[in-house]
């Protein structure tokens, strides 16, 4: 066993020493690069469309199989969910130090999927495939409600006690356990769970670390620039992006440290005030031009069936950037929201399911949608022919420059604070996402190592020039898809029976036992106390 774990962490750490390496090639014009940039893109075509074919199928099937619960009970799941933090106590806090509360777990899993796909990716979708991607991106996240809601449920069901007495749950798990515990399927079962474990390693640091750290100084470099602060270079590196990188370094040092308990606290209190202020001022920029508004949504259907929506490739242009963003964006199907959803307070997970509905439908059906809105109304969007009126914009540029063209500078401030607590939360979520891979992979002591790695990668996602290793570490993004929607394929009747035995109990009162765990000794540890439908 040690052999083998030996052998994880030195694989894991050679692909990390290549991913890094990357960027400083690249800079240097090395044919390697290049080559290696050529066969990544191949795998990554290849990977995202068969994983968006995979996601939304999966998607389809949990949405059946469930009974169509995001449509049949949206008033409950509503109601159970964000409805809950102004009726209970133990929906905001937990009284369990080795757990986090629902609404703390709802928090920290949305600092990891608010990011910089919220407001850049939504931008890119639209100046890619026009405004019709937003209907595909509706599509993905309607489907995406039962995906992330079903991994929800076998987080909570397959979960165990860590040697610190925390609770570790996710996609290794109810591979493991669930696909696993199958007759044949025991090696398997335990194969893929590795297998995503080490995909999901690979990919935070690219896209829970460096992407995220990079698009922060870019974007802080782009508005001082504006206030005509001229950034200055000590030797090769940019000043501004030192003193940024060092700082977002310290900070993120003194929260990851800290372990689950304090990302949470971060997260509980970070997450509702970026929301809420990007909500805000996205919705007065809306209504700014209220005109524009109905014309904006009517563009949206008119471009999501033209011939760009067919044309184009495999899945065609429209639907290929507004499902993949959508998929980008929240992440369901991904595997990844479920491993802190894992470490809820809740007992019952019907419970915690319900709480990754709503993760999925603030972040795509609100946030994006509202980024769409501002950009549509803003009159940058041409809705004769769906393209950008000013070529010369860039996707990644196009919500500041909506921004600022009401509000001026302000409008380009906003826009850069609301990135930079995107980007930084997406940084804290996706520490600990992972260091619940890392410790499934080499145990819990050494999630220490794994955590002071990803502090000091800060810095260098603050020098990067190069979008190689970002592109690299999206391919493990999509790799991590896999074997997590084999995981969730395979235990859809364990969700079915699950969904009945809570509907059965709540709904329709019958005196039956819950299905609260797939081991015994958790199942009875988790009835002590525990009240049907309130747990």
């Amino acid at each position: 066993m040690k052999r083998k774990k030996l052998f994880v962490a030195f694989m894991t750490f050679a692909v990390l020493a290549i991913l890094m390496a990357v960027p400083a090639l690249a800079d240097e014009e090395v044919t390697f690069a290049d080559n290696v940039a050529k066969v990544n893109d191949s795998i990554n075509s290849f990977v995202w469309t068969a994983m968006l074919f995979a996601i939304l199928g999966v998607g389809l099937i949990m949405t059946v199989i469930t009974s169509f619960f995001q449509f049949t009970h949206f008033g409950y799941w509503w109601q159970h969910s964000i409805g809950s933090v102004f009726k209970r106590k133990d929906v905001l806090h937990s009284d369990d130090k080795k757990s986090i509360s629902q609404f703390q777990s709802l928090c920290t899993a949305m600092a990891a999927t608010v990011g910089t796909g919220n407001i850049v990716g939504v931008a890119t979708a639209i100046v890619s495939g026009g405004p019709g991607a937003i209907f595909w991106m509706w599509i993905a996240a309607i489907l995406g409600l039962m995906t992330n809601f079903s991994e929800n449920v076998l987080g909570i069901f397959y979960r165990r006690r860590n040697k610190n007495g925390e609770w570790s749950g996710g996609a290794m798990y109810y591979l493991k356990d669930g696909l696993g515990g199958k007759k044949g399927f025991k090696q398997v079962g335990a194969f893929l769970a590795g297998l995503f474990a080490v995909f999901a390693v690979l990919a935070s640091f690219g896209i829970g670390n460096l992407s995220q750290i990079n698009s922060i100084v870019t974007n802080v470099t782009s508005t001082l620039e504006g206030f005509g602060v001229a950034d200055q270079h000590v030797g090769s590196f940019s000043l501004i992006h030192l003193i940024t990188g060092l700082v977002l370094m310290i900070v993120a040092a003194l929260v990851i440290v800290g372990g689950l308990q304090r990302i949470a606290q971060t997260a509980e209190k970070l997450v509702p005030f970026m929301a809420i202020a990007y909500i805000l001022g996205s919705l007065v920029l809306i209504f700014w031009k209220p005109g524009m508004i109905l014309p904006a949504l009517g563009s949206i259907f008119k471009f999501a069936f033209t011939g760009r929506a067919i044309a184009g490739g495999t899945l065609g242009t429209v639907i290929k950037w507004g499902l993949k963003r959508g998929v980008f964006s929240n992440e369901a199907g991904l595997g990844s929201s479920v491993m802190v959803h894992s470490n809820s307070n809740a007992k019952e997970p019907v419970t915690q399911g319900i709480w990754g509905i709503f993760e999925v439908f603030a972040d795509t059906i609100i946030i994006c949608t509202l980024t769409a809105l501002a950009i549509l109304t803003s009159g940058y969007i041409d809705f004769e022919s769906g393209q950008l009126v000013d070529q010369a914009i860039s996707a990644s540029a196009l919500t500041n420059v909506c921004f600022s063209a009401v509000f001026g500078k302000a409008g380009s401030v906003f826009v850069t604070l609301a990135l930079v607590l995107f980007a930084f939360s997406t940084v804290l979520g996706w520490s600990h996402y992972v260091s619940k891979s890392w410790e499934y992979l080499l145990g819990t002591k050494s999630t220490i190592i794994y955590r002071v790695v990803f502090i000091l990668c800060i810095m260098l996602g603050a020098q990067m020039t190069s979008s190689l290793a970002w592109d690299i570490s999206d391919t493990f993004n999509g790799l991590m898809a896999l074997p997590n929607l084999i995981g969730v394929l395979a235990c859809a009747g364990t969700v079915a029976a699950i969904v009945k035995n809570y509907k059965d109990r709540v709904f329709h009162g019958k005196d039956i036992e819950p299905m609260l765990s797939w081991n015994q000794e958790i199942q009875k540890e988790e009835e002590i106390g525990f009240h049907t439908g309130d747990d």
